[in-house]
Order: C-alpha cells, then structure tokens, then sequence
C-alpha cells in the first residue's frame, strides 16, 4: 500500500505563482491544494496540509488576518509566507503572528526550497536541482537550476 502525498496548501492570488509552485512540488510527489484567495484557503484547512505557502496580498482577505485566522484553527502546520512585501515591520508583523517563515517575491527555487523544507522535511537537494525555466510562467520570477542550485544541502 502506497502513502497518502503530502499535501502544500499554496495560498496566491497570482495564477502564475501557483502553477510554477504546482509544478515544482507536484514533480516530486506532493500533492498541491491551491487557493486564489483567504475564503478559498479556509475551507481548504479541512484537508490537513503538512505545509502552507502563504502570499500576504490576497483580494478578499488581508493576508496578516488570515494567517491570524489561520493560526486560530491549527498552531501546527508550517507557514511560510511568500510575499512581494519587503518590508521588515511587516515581516516581523507576519512572524510574530506564527509564520514560520517569510521569502520575498522574486524568490530563486534554492530560497523557496530551502524555507520549505526547513518546515516540513522537503528534500532541498533535489528539489532546487529540479530542472525549470520560469521564465516562461513569469518574467518576474527567476527560476533556474544553477551549480549553487545544485549544492543545496
């Protein structure tokens, strides 16, 4: 009998965002929940994720509030926030609030794997060596397996 894939809950407004973040961890077994907005990802909370991935500007719902509200109803789960915010109150704001951790917006693969799998045991090696040109997903966001990729431990 085969185990159930780890579900990432991947909390972005932004199409593109979502589907290069599907396409990276869908590539080595998880399973992705995705939500395009606070409403969305709340009801998603039902399925358990092992894992949030949480964008801050979301249009129904001010992303500090949901991961409030986030926090409210599982204090365990890994959050990291990926945001185009870079601001340090705000980070600082969104730590205090319970994420685990926070990546800015454009993130390289190596950053965003390295956060993730901090949080909920991801293989960083083999997910930033994955193959990926995001540029053709999105110009604002680097994607691209390099030989500091390739050495991530």
């Amino acid at each position: 009998m085969t185990a159930a894939p780890i579900k990432v809950l991947v909390i972005d407004d932004e199409p593109p965002i979502r589907k290069l973040l599907r396409m990276g961890l869908s590539t080595q077994g998880y399973e992705i929940l995705e939500a395009s907005n606070g409403k969305i990802a709340l009801d998603l909370l039902a399925q358990n994720p092992a894992l949030i991935i949480l964008d801050l500007g979301l249009p129904d719902i001010q992303g500090h509030e949901l991961l409030r509200m986030i926090r409210g109803r599982n204090d365990s789960v890994p959050i990291v926030v990926l945001s185009s915010r870079g601001d340090e109150a705000g980070k600082v704001q969104a730590l205090d609030l319970g994420a685990d951790d926070y990546l800015t917006k454009p993130f390289g693969w190596t950053n965003c794997w390295r956060g993730c799998g901090r949080r909920c045991g991801i293989n960083c090696r083999s997910m930033a060596s994955a193959r990926c040109s995001a540029r053709a997903i999105s110009p604002s966001i680097w994607c691209a397996a390099s030989s500091r990729s390739a050495t991530v431990t």
